[in-house]
């Protein structure tokens, strides 16, 4: 494996150390506020850096403590270098992974769309499944969960839900959760008990904000529309339904949950969402060779998951990866191997691609 590339690491302890004099010298509140966000993104990366450096310096005092000729700091040294190498190799393997280039949506909130596919209720039973599977590991997480717009299903579950998922790196955790998946179970209305296959889309996107996406007044058209209310104390609701077309690209979104001004501002949040992934899929596509390769493309027309409860078993068909514990994983609470699991072999890939191997 190659070297570390120390000039990077000398540049970001350079800049760590700067960032860290610039913190203590009274800046402005403003500059404050920008210096300990980089600050915060610096540090996790420099530590192990510093525990590296530290390391090796024992290891090269102990090599020439085995070279000394004093038999028994020899044997003392001997043992240690034995136990300094492997440790090395360890920090190494942790600091490349820390030096690969961030994704700029990675601490962003998570805007996540569950759509029923193939399967009729079935499908739409799943995707209220789906959405509880992520409700759950959200609150592991310490995350809070809200829903934005919802089209609940005739038998239960929803034709299609959006929820907003807010907390620290909540898209670098969800963002492999985009695409197909397939549920294989026997249906609640199926009298013969046969097992029927069926569908659901899910979509994470990263919320964004005003500056990271500009939207022109002239450029969208806001409808607003009846309430398609849930009867009694909804039955009064009129006219608070918000639809808004995006004219440059045709996307719409609609949001019809609260207030005609909190639907406006809403839809508004899934919108910028939506345009920021558009214009990202766009990015990527020019790089689609590389693009392809990496487990988070994120493709939604891909089946990237089947959940087979007969043999309650999960199978996520980019990593070939299968767990016996579907109950845990649909209840969000073995979500979390599948995932580090997802972001393992994404890292890796972004290795080969750096080292020049495939």
């Amino acid at each position: 494996m190659a070297a570390l590339p120390e000039d990077k690491l000398i540049q970001l302890e350079k800049r760590f150390d700067s960032v860290e004099a610039a913190l203590s010298s009274g800046p402005s509140a403003e500059e404050y506020v920008r210096l300990s966000k980089e600050y915060a993104e610096l540090e996790p990366v420099v530590r192990p850096i510093t525990a590296w450096r530290k390391a090796t310096d024992e290891l090269r005092a102990a090599e020439d403590l085995v070279k000394s000729g004093d038999k028994d700091m020899a044997e003392m040294a001997y043992a240690e270098v034995t136990e300094l190498k492997p440790r090395i190799e360890q920090m190494e393997s942790e600091i490349r992974i820390l030096l690969l280039p961030k994704d700029a949506a990675d601490q962003k909130n998570v805007i996540l769309e569950v759509r029923a596919g193939t399967g009729g209720d079935e499908a739409a039973l799943f995707a209220g499944d789906l959405l509880r599977m992520y409700q759950r590991y959200a609150d592991l997480q310490g995350w809070k969960v809200e829903l934005m717009e919802e089209s609940p299903g005739d038998m239960g579950g929803y034709k299609e839900v959006i929820a907003k998922i807010s907390g620290k790196g909540a898209y670098a955790k969800l963002k492999y959760e985009s695409g197909v998946h397939r549920v294989q179970r026997v249906p609640a209305t199926e009298a013969q008990g046969r097992i029927h296959t069926s569908a659901a889309t899910v979509a994470v996107l990263p919320e964004v904000e005003d500056i990271d996406i500009e939207i022109r007044d002239q450029d969208i058209r806001i409808d607003t529309m009846r309430s398609s209310g849930a009867g009694g104390q909804h039955v009064n609701t009129t006219d608070s339904a918000v639809r808004i077309t995006h004219l440059p690209t045709g996307i719409v979104v609609t949001s019809s949950l609260k207030s005609q001004h909190q639907n406006r501002a809403q839809a508004m949040v899934v919108l910028r969402a939506r345009l920021y992934e558009a214009q990202r899929d766009a990015r990527d596509t020019a790089r689609s060779d590389q693009r392809r390769e990496q487990v988070g493309s994120g493709d939604r027309s891909e089946r990237i998951r089947t959940y087979n409860f007969p043999q309650g078993r999960v199978t996520d068909h980019r990593i070939n990866l299968t767990l016996y514990k579907l109950d845990k994983v649909i209840a969000g609470d073995a979500l979390d191997e599948l995932i580090e699991a997802l972001t393992t072999e994404d890292q890796a890939a972004q290795l080969a691609a750096m080292d020049g191997g495939h």
